[in-house]
C-alpha cells in the first residue's frame, strides 16, 4: 500500500463533509442514561401527601429504570423551595421534582421567585389526585352541620393546613367563605405537623389530604366530617361530601406530579414517563395507593400533564383572587 504524504492527508481530509457538532442537549440524549441514582426532590415535608405517594412510586420506577430513585425532602414556601432547587439543577435526568398544586398556585401568589414555573420545568406525568377530608378530634362535632353551627357560635375557630395556598388551605377558605364561618387559617410546613397539632388539640380542625388523615381515621384518633371530592370516596364510603352538606359543586382537591428541569432531553422524559405509568399500572401498587393511602392513581402522558396544569393555573388565579389569598 503506497504511503500518503502529510500534504495528501490534509487534502483528503479537506474533502470530507463537515458534520454538525452535537449541541449539549443532544449529547446528553445520546449518552447512556441512567448510570447513577436519580434524585427526586419532594417539595413538601416527610410523611405528607406529596412525600408518601412519591416514595411508594419511586421503588418500581427505579427498578424499571435500572437505578434507584432517592427521595429528598425540600419543604417550605408552598413547594417553591424544592421547585427552585430542581429549576437550578442540570437538565440531565438525574434530578427531578415531585410537586403538588403549588405548580398552579404559586405563579398567582409569588412575584419574586428566581424562576418561572411556566418555563423552568418539563412535565413527566401525574402521579395521583389527593382528595381532602375535613377532620376533628373524636370528641369534636359529629357532622359538618354541627361543626358549622359551633363555628357560628364561637367565631375564630381554627383550621390547620399543610401550608399557605396548599389544597387544604384553599378547601378551608372556600368553605369558610361560602358558609360564612369566619374560620382562622393556621399554616404548617406539611401535612404531618398539621396533623400533630390537631391531635394535640392545638387547632380545632384540619383539612388534610387523605394519605395523612386516613390512617388516623382508621385508628379512631380523628373523626372525618366531609370529603372535598364531587363523589364519596370508595375507601371512606360513609363520609359525605362537602357538596352533600349544601355546597353544590364543591370540588377542591390536591394532586401530585413529577417534573424535570427544562431542556431535559425528550428521550429521558419519555423513559421517566413510561416508568411512572408502568409503576402505577401494577395492581398491588394501585391497591396500596387507593386503599392503603387513600389517593387516586392518575398517570397519563406528558402532554396530559401540560394541559392539566395550564388549565389549573387559570382556575387557581380565579380562586386566589376570589379568596384574597396572600403570601405574608
Amino acid at each position: 500500500m503506497p504511503a500518503l504524504s502529510r500534504r495528501s492527508l490534509i487534502a483528503a481530509s479537506a474533502s470530507l463533509p463537515l458534520l454538525p457538532a452535537l449541541r449539549p442537549e443532544q449529547a446528553r440524549a445520546q449518552a447512556p442514561w441512567p448510570t447513577r441514582p436519580i434524585r427526586v426532590v419532594a417539595s413538601y415535608a416527610p410523611g405528607g401527601g406529596v412525600d408518601v405517594p412519591t416514595r411508594l412510586l419511586a421503588e418500581p420506577m427505579g427498578a424499571l429504570l435500572g437505578q434507584p430513585l432517592v427521595v429528598e425532602n425540600r419543604g417550605g414556601a408552598t413547594g417553591s423551595i424544592g421547585a427552585a432547587a430542581v429549576a437550578a439543577a442540570a437538565p440531565d435526568g438525574y434530578t427531578i421534582l415531585s410537586d403538588a398544586s403549588g405548580q398552579a398556585l404559586n405563579p398567582a401568589l409569588m412575584t419574586n421567585l428566581p424562576f418561572d414555573y411556566a418555563t423552568a420545568f418539563a412535565p413527566i406525568g401525574r402521579v395521583c389526585t389527593l382528595p381532602q377530608v375535613l377532620v376533628v378530634l373524636p370528641a369534636g362535632p359529629g357532622s359538618l352541620a354541627a361543626l358549622m353551627e359551633a363555628a357560628r357560635k364561637k367565631p375564630g375557630m381554627t383550621y390547620a393546613s399543610s401550608g399557605i395556598a396548599s389544597g387544604p388551605h384553599l378547601a378551608g377558605a372556600v368553605l369558610s367563605r361560602r358558609a360564612s364561618l369566619g374560620l382562622v387559617h393556621v399554616a404548617y410546613r406539611g401535612s404531618a405537623p398539621a396533623m400533630q397539632d390537631v391531635l394535640a388539640g392545638a387547632v380545632d380542625m384540619a383539612f388534610s389530604t387523605t394519605p395523612q388523615a386516613v390512617p388516623l381515621i382508621r385508628e379512631g384518633r380523628l373523626r372525618p366530617l366531609a370529603v372535598t371530592t364531587r363523589e364519596r370516596l370508595p375507601f371512606l364510603p360513609d363520609v359525605p361530601t362537602v357538596a352533600e352538606g349544601g355546597f353544590e359543586g364543591f370540588d377542591v382537591n390536591d394532586w401530585v406530579a413529577m417534573w424535570a428541569p427544562a431542556a431535559t432531553p425528550a428521550p429521558i422524559l419519555d423513559r421517566l414517563n413510561a416508568a411512572l405509568n408502568q409503576g402505577l399500572a401494577d395492581p398491588a401498587r394501585r391497591d396500596r395507593l387507593l386503599n392503603g393511602l387513600g389517593v387516586l392513581p392518575t398517570g397519563g402522558s406528558r402532554e396530559d400533564l401540560a394541559r392539566f396544569v395550564a388549565e389549573q393555573r387559570v382556575a387557581m388565579r380565579e380562586v386566589v383572587r376570589a379568596e384574597n389569598i396572600r403570601i405574608e
